[in-house]
């Protein structure tokens, strides 16, 4: 599985992108706003500069085809032509992620809460299907059939498009989606920091440095 950081909060980007293995980023309207950026064009930019070559995600606003597909070109003209674009699974939203790609655009299909949208945007063309992992979970909808279904789609299609899942409360939700067939996840900061937060590793880690200590009377290796 590969993973993002599902996050704006600029010190919680770098700091991810320098301490987990991730490939890149995604943002959302809502993810810009908790992260109290104030300047669209400038932090995204930003971002863009963190991320590097990795993958950024950035969403659109409009709700009609014709506003995503201006949106996604000033988005575009911004932070380069290889940002995936985030484009929500509904009928306005399907159009523009046919004609993004027929110009080459790269499309994350986001606000996936059925197997019913992840199919249609598979068959648009997407990039990424974003399916909402614990917002699916709250309205009583199975995340994990959901993602199992729409790999088994891809799979047997044997398209490029890849599950992207997003969402995520707990440890448990991320490595129960990675089982059900998702390809990536996208993680906000304090879950990343949680998959790593075990006492048990930090009590190993302190015995084989005391062993070390003991047999050799030397705090380390070099």
């Amino acid at each position: 599985m590969q993973f993002l950081i599902d996050d704006a909060r600029l010190d919680r980007v770098e700091r991810a992108l320098n301490t987990f293995p991730l490939i890149g980023v995604t943002t959302n309207p809502s993810i810009l706003k908790v992260g109290g950026l104030t300047d669209f064009e400038r932090d995204l930019r930003t971002i863009r500069e963190l991320v590097g070559d990795g993958d950024l995600h950035v969403q659109v606003v409009a709700r009609d085809t014709e506003g995503m597909l201006r949106e996604a070109d000033t988005i575009r003209e911004l932070v380069g032509e290889s940002t995936l674009i985030k484009i929500p699974t509904t009928a306005a939203g399907l159009p523009a992620m046919r004609r993004l790609k027929a110009q080459g655009a790269r499309v994350t299909a986001t606000a996936i809460y059925s197997t019913a949208q992840g199919l249609l945007a598979t068959a648009a063309g997407a990039d990424y299907l974003a399916p909402y992992v614990n917002r699916m979970y709250n309205a009583d909808v199975d995340p994990y059939a959901v993602i199992r279904a729409l790999r088994q789609d891809i799979d047997r299609e044997g398209v490029p498009t890849r599950i992207l899942a997003a969402s995520f409360k707990n440890v448990k939700q991320v490595t129960d989606a990675a089982a059900a067939g998702a390809h990536t996840a996208t993680i906000g900061a304090d879950v990343l920091d949680a998959m790593l937060a075990l006492p048990q590793v930090e009590s190993a880690v302190d015995a084989f440095a005391a062993d070390f200590q003991a047999a050799f009377s030397a705090p380390g290796i070099a």
